[in-house]
């Protein structure tokens, strides 16, 4: 291993829960605290327990963390949902301080960890980027060199004198990038934030981090698009409950996380603890069945399948944003999403327990085995979001009835047509 771009050793990252007990503490609460603190030490002791017994009002959402990573490598980090992923990118962002452990870094860091993310949104975009690479340690001179570059990249040339509040997500994202990929950073953190583009920016970002990769930049790319995540990175990472799972080639490391996925497929989505959302509400279950609610084991390709997704909530009575489904295949891709809000569909208010059905009339999947996230929206945030919550296994069927099973010829997606 060449030059060290990034050290981390033994880091830590705990955060306290507020639930039940109030937000705000008073000098009472402090005082009362401190004077009762050595009768509850004593209790402990006279009872027998340890004084390290961990506290349940903490968190750790990194424990033991400890990885190398060389100047100019292109490491993925990859993981379910709370596996800590974002946290340790904060983390080697500065953005968050750790508990306990160090990290080194060498080299400027430029990150991209959420939309907006070192932006003040009454600026301007032209303001932002100058802001953006005066923090990077910029000089104005070297900033106004890649001024028309980051402009161009991010296609954004009518709106740059624009106060970045009135952008879309889809210009703030695209303006983000280019800062962070164009101001020369000897070190791009990315986080999933890539997701919020449309696939030809996607492509086009991916393009520029593997360049940034072969001029020798250092890159850390967060993304549960794993097909490209083998694509681009030489070597992954893999995060479970804070700590490191497993680290290796891309292939394996991926490789190992897909049957993971498989496994962990077969735990009902009610007893899932990798989650993500604010808890709002809770995905209970799954139930694949036929058109007349007969339960299905399997399904035929081109057969009809509706997905029941069962639920609990905490907030009765409010719409959901959105109820949503994706698909993909046992290597990693991404095969296709669909939820309520692109179909306009106007689902009922949520209750304390229901479900919501999705009917795919013909599933467009050749014969093979999928596994499917799911996701569900109130108030347009993240309440529930589960990745691999059910496991479909799809037979062979014929798809464009011509009387034989459909051959996909090595496609991943089955599309109607016909010939004229």
């Amino acid at each position: 291993m060449g030059e060290l771009a990034i050290r981390v050793e033994d880091l830590g990252k705990r955060y306290r829960l507020h639930a039940g007990r109030p937000r705000y503490r008073t000098l009472r609460d402090t005082l009362r605290d401190a004077a009762l603190k050595p009768w509850h030490r004593l209790r402990r002791l006279a009872r027998g327990e340890r004084s390290s017994a961990p506290d349940p009002r903490t968190f750790w959402a990194l424990k033991d963390v400890s990885f190398t990573v060389a100047s100019g490598e292109v490491v993925g980090i990859i993981g379910r949902n709370g596996a800590g992923k974002s946290t340790l990118l904060k983390v080697l962002s500065r953005i968050t301080d750790p508990t306990e452990g160090g990290v080194d870094i060498w080299g400027r860091v430029g990150s991209l960890l959420e939309v907006g993310t070192g932006f003040h949104h009454e600026l301007s975009g032209r303001d932002n980027v100058y802001l953006n690479g005066a923090i990077l340690g910029m000089s104005r001179s070297d900033i106004a060199r890649k001024f028309d570059e980051i402009v161009a990249f991010a296609e954004v040339e009518k709106f740059i004198d624009t106060p970045v509040k009135h952008y879309s997500s889809g210009m703030y994202l695209r303006l983000a990038f280019a800062v962070a990929a164009h101001l020369e950073p000897e070190i791009l953190i990315v986080d999933e934030v890539l997701a919020v583009g449309d696939a030809g920016f996607q492509q086009k970002c991916l393009g520029k981090m593997g360049e940034l990769g072969r001029a020798g930049r250092t890159v850390l790319f967060v993304s549960h698009q794993l097909a490209t995540v083998k694509t681009l990175c030489s070597r992954v990472i893999t995060l479970d409950r804070g700590r490191i799972a497993g680290e290796g080639p891309a292939e394996a490391q991926v490789a190992e996380y897909l049957a993971q996925l498989g496994r962990v497929a077969a735990v009902s989505p009610g007893e899932r603890r990798d989650r993500g959302g604010n808890g709002a509400a809770r995905i209970t279950h799954l139930t694949f069945t036929d058109a007349d609610g007969t339960p299905l084991e399997r399904v035929l390709s081109g057969g009809c399948l509706r997905v029941a997704i069962g639920y609990h909530s905490n907030v009765v009575g409010c719409r959901p944003s959105l109820v949503g489904m994706s698909f993909w295949s046992e290597a990693g891709h991404k095969l296709f999403h669909i939820d309520s809000k692109e179909a306009g569909a106007r689902l009922a208010p949520l209750a304390p327990e229901g479900e919501y059905a999705c009917v795919l009339p013909r599933l467009p999947l050749p014969a093979g085995a999928y596994s499917v996230n799911v996701l569900l929206s109130v108030d347009g945030q993240v309440a529930d979001e589960v990745d691999g919550a059910a496991r479909v296994e799809v037979l062979p069927g014929d798809f464009f009835g011509a009387g034989r099973p459909a051959n996909a010829n090595g496609g991943i997606i089955l599309v109607d047509h016909r010939w004229e």
